[in-house]
C-alpha cells in the first residue's frame, strides 16, 4: 500500500511530551500469525516460544505535532543487531507530521490510515481504520468496565519498555516513561484484514484495559548501526 507524502513536514525533535487515552490489549496469538503475519523485519526474528503479543489503540489529544490517532502492533521481543527488544513492527497513525517524525526521531514504521473514533455514552467505543484505497482494515467494539485505578509509570521496569526499531541500517533504542490511570476493558468484538494489519481475532485476548488518561514522555533515542 502507497501513498503520496507531502513534499515536506515540519520535524519536532525529541523528546515528546504527550497526553491523551487509549485502549492496551494482550493477545495469545498462533504461531502462524506471529510468524508470518506480523510484517516482521527482514532478518530480525521474534525471540522466545511465547506467544504474547501486544497493541495499543492511542487517541493524543496533544503533543509535538498535535493531536493524533495510532494503531500500533508488539510481536514481542526481536532479534535487532546486538539488540533483544520489544518493537512495532505495524503502525498506523493519522498524520504525515506523525509519520515522518516517528521515523525521524525513533525508526518507527509508520502508516497513515483514516481513523474514525466513536466515544460512546455508555462506555462502549467504536474505532474503524481506512486505508489510502478505501478498505476498511481494522474496526474494534471495545467497552471499559469497572472503577478508574491509577497506573504509576515506576511500576514497569525500564528493560519491560524499551524499544529497538530498524530503520536504513540503524537500530533506534527508547523506553518511553509514561503514568495515568486505567479502567479494564474487554474486547465486544473486532476484526482485521490481514493484507494490513496482523489479525489480531484469530487470537485469544488475555487482558485489555483502557487507559482513560495519561501523559507519556517518549525520550531522545540511542541510535547505532546495525552492525555494532
Amino acid at each position: 500500500m502507497t501513498q503520496s507524502r507531502p513534499s515536506s513536514v515540519a520535524l519536532a525533535p525529541a523528546p515528546w511530551d504527550l497526553s491523551g487515552q487509549g485502549y492496551l490489549f494482550a493477545v495469545r496469538l498462533p504461531r502462524e500469525v506471529l510468524d508470518q503475519g506480523s510484517f516482521l523485519p527482514e532478518d530480525c526474528p521474534r525471540l522466545g516460544r511465547g506467544r504474547l503479543a501486544y497493541a495499543m489503540f492511542v487517541d493524543y489529544s496533544a503533543g509535538a505535532v498535535g493531536p493524533y490517532h495510532e494503531m500500533l502492533y508488539i510481536p514481542g521481543a526481536l532479534a535487532i543487531g546486538k539488540r533483544r527488544n520489544l518493537s512495532i513492527s505495524r503502525i498506523f497513525v493519522s498524520t504525515w507530521a506523525s509519520v515522518v517524525n516517528g521515523e525521524v526521531n525513533w525508526g518507527i514504521p509508520k502508516d497513515r490510515c483514516d481513523f474514525d473514533v466513536q466515544y460512546g455514552a455508555d462506555g462502549i467505543d467504536k474505532v474503524a481504520l481506512t486505508a489510502a484505497d478505501g478498505t476498511v482494515f481494522a474496526e474494534l467494539e471495545l467497552e471499559a468496565r469497572g472503577p478508574r485505578l491509577p497506573a504509576p509509570g515506576h511500576w514497569v521496569p525500564r528493560g519491560l519498555r524499551t524499544l529497538s526499531q530498524l530503520r536504513e541500517g540503524k537500530v533506534y533504542s527508547y523506553a518511553p516513561e509514561a503514568r495515568g490511570h486505567f479502567r479494564f476493558a474487554k474486547v465486544r468484538n473486532w476484526r482485521f484484514d490481514a493484507r494490513y494489519f496482523p489479525d489480531l481475532a484469530r487470537g485469544e485476548v488475555v487482558a485489555a484495559m483502557k487507559i482513560t488518561d495519561f501523559r507519556m514522555i517518549f525520550p531522545v533515542a540511542e541510535i547505532e548501526p546495525l552492525s555494532a
